[in-house]
């Protein structure tokens, strides 16, 4: 993570100034990014300019402020414009319908638009009244948007409009523009600057040229922790066996190693494995191999024996090649006494966490979009997550996985 402050040599800042009452607020963060070296550009919804005039934006900033979509005179599209040539949005305040919107993939008016068609860094300032907050539709929303790599600056508790006290108060000027110039320097979440090393789907044992052992995992889970960490900040590599055939992606950024056997994917996660500040073993390997024929076995008979050996175990071996503050999470695929079975697997591995699935259940297993995981982790905690997509399942895990960084750093 970034600590030194940067020189922001002109970098392009847009600023987005939503409906809300702590858009004065916005002024000072301005005023304060302006004193600073970088080049502002302030976007106002309709709903911002009954609280705050535009003029007082087009006055402090370093080009005029835009609020219609339709109304540039200088460019054609004002929004693709926009949003391909800014460093970073930062949006103060976000409020409640921006947050929604945002989630939804709206884009009815030039703020919500060009946060729609940018590449670039977002960091959101929520503000609101507490109730507002505390909503679960509220942070069902920015978890959304978080898991898509969307920074998020909380508020805090103190004195809110109308007199009220409680959570959501903007957090303050000097605070946002220290996140903004953090972000400038590289920051992009809670894995910015680690290395996360990911294994996905399901090793193939050869029997023959033609047939193989493997099991059903289909990698999904594996590759949306990768895409999650990517959206975090990490650098990810990615060692996958799963099938070339699937429709599974990720992110440009993300490294990736494809293999097929468990030999294959311990030679591979091994030599990954000394840079990588944490391994998430999500990959299903193979419990047993075999010497494969050299040709294809031809039927002869009503009955082929197979003699199968212990496979090697992946994941005891990166425990045991692992260096200092290296976080390693381990998988549980069950199909009963998952509690009792993961539980009896973090002693016998000695990872940091476990996570567990009963694969019998429906939406929990192989292949589908979801998963209903429990983690379990070394200091005896467990923290079980009811069904939701295999996406908000990595944040979750990526989540406790930088937390225990961030202990083993302090």
């Amino acid at each position: 993570m970034p600590s030194a402050t940067p020189s922001p040599s002109g970098s392009r800042i847009v600023l987005g100034v939503a409906g809300g009452i702590a858009a004065y607020k916005a002024v000072e963060v301005l005023r304060r990014l302006m004193d600073v070296g970088f080049h502002v550009t302030p976007l106002m919804t309709r709903e911002a300019t009954r609280f705050v005039g535009p003029t007082t934006f087009s006055a402090l900033a370093s080009e005029p402020v835009r609020i219609d979509l339709f109304d540039s005179t200088d460019h054609p599209i004002p929004h693709t414009h926009l949003g391909q040539s800014a460093e970073l949005i930062v949006v103060v305040p976000a409020t409640a319908h921006l947050i929604a919107r945002m989630a939804a993939g709206l884009a009815d008016d030039l703020l919500s638009a060009t946060l729609l068609a940018s590449r670039a860094p977002i960091l959101l300032c929520p503000a609101m009244h507490t109730e507002m907050w505390e909503q679960p539709s509220v942070q069902e929303n920015l978890a959304t948007l978080r898991r898509r790599g969307v920074m998020v600056l909380e508020p805090v508790s103190g004195r809110l409009a109308g007199g009220d006290e409680g959570a959501g108060r903007l957090v303050e000027p000097e605070s946002i523009v220290e996140m903004v110039e953090r972000i400038v320097a590289g920051y992009r979440g809670a894995l910015s600057g680690r290395h996360v090393l990911v294994s996905a789907g399901g090793t193939r044992e050869p029997i023959d040229p033609v047939r193989v052992i493997t099991n059903r995992s289909s990698g999904h889970q594996g590759y949306a922790l990768a895409e999650v960490a990517y959206r975090l900040g990490a650098r990810v590599t990615l060692v996958s066996a799963a099938e070339r055939g699937l429709a599974l992606d990720v992110a440009r950024g993300v490294s990736v190693r494809r293999v097929e056997s468990a030999a294959q994917m311990r030679e591979a996660m091994l030599e990954a494995a000394p840079s990588a500040d944490a391994i998430v073993m999500a990959a299903a390997v193979s419990d047993y191999s075999l010497v494969p024929a050299a040709q294809k076995i031809k039927r002869s008979s009503s009955r082929l024996e197979l003699s199968l050996d212990a496979a090697p175990d992946v994941l005891e071996a990166l425990v045991a090649a692992r260096r200092p503050h290296q976080v390693i999470v381990g998988f549980a695929a069950e199909t009963q006494d998952v509690l009792d079975n993961a539980r009896q697997k973090l002693a016998r591995k000695r990872v940091d966490m476990l996570v567990a699935n009963d694969v019998s259940a429906v939406g929990a297993g192989f292949e589908g979009p979801t998963n209903e995981v429990v983690i379990l982790g070394a200091d005896g905690s467990v923290h079980e997550l009811s069904r939701r997509s295999k996406e908000a399942v990595a944040y979750e895990i990526l989540t406790r996985v930088a937390s225990l960084l961030a202990q083993g750093a302090a």
